[in-house]
């Protein structure tokens, strides 16, 4: 049985992706790095959300997509959108946290704005050798209202570097905010890490 907490947020995310009006853009960190992506394998969009990742992968890599979320609502939208465009998508309703991904089974796992801090190690054993992370969210240093208003959702200053300990870092940018806060990726930081082959 769920904690009532869990449904709560549950539900709460069901409506949000319910009244969206559009699944979304794909992450920086993933559009930015596509040169990354390995010829094929498998991918997984954790936490997926209404898709826009999975439904970029599809259609733009030879990656077999896999998405979860734990949002039944969400893996609906994502299903019918994958059918309406022609693209294979795996969409599963999974709860992550209390069923994270097994040790060495994807290729690329992609996930972005959802921050859970314990699940770090379980991503970084469920890589393959040579596997890679995007990973993209929301910091704590930022220029806008966008986002989580509670602190323990968004990153500090350097936490993915962090909390990847063991995996190369390819990819990194967090901006914060210097300079011409007009420009450039703000309100987030993302990560491309590699997990070594040997």
């Amino acid at each position: 049985m769920a904690e009532p907490g869990l449904d709560v947020q549950r539900a709460n995310w069901d409506r949000r992706h319910g009244e969206a009006a559009e699944v979304g853009a794909p992450a920086e960190v993933l559009v930015e790095n596509a040169h990354l992506l390995p010829a094929r394998g498998t991918v997984l969009d954790l936490a997926c959300g209404r898709g826009a990742n999975a439904l970029w992968l599809a259609r733009h890599s030879r990656l077999a997509v896999q998405a979860w979320d734990f949002s039944a609502v969400a893996i609906a939208r994502l299903r019918n959108e994958a059918e309406a465009r022609s693209l294979r998508v795996d969409a599963q309703v999974r709860d992550v946290l209390a069923e994270p991904p097994p040790a060495a089974a994807f290729d690329v796992i992609v996930v972005g704005y959802f921050l859970e801090r314990a699940l770090f190690p379980p991503l970084q054993a469920a890589l393959r050798p040579g596997g890679l992370l995007f990973y993209q969210t929301f910091t704590r240093e930022a220029v806008s209202e966008r986002g989580p208003r509670t602190p323990e959702w968004r990153l500090e200053s350097n936490d993915l570097l962090a909390l990847l300990p063991g995996l190369i870092v390819r990819a990194y940018r967090e901006e914060g905010t210097i300079g011409d806060t007009a420009r450039g990726l703000r309100d987030v930081a993302y990560v491309v890490a590699q997990r070594p082959i040997s």
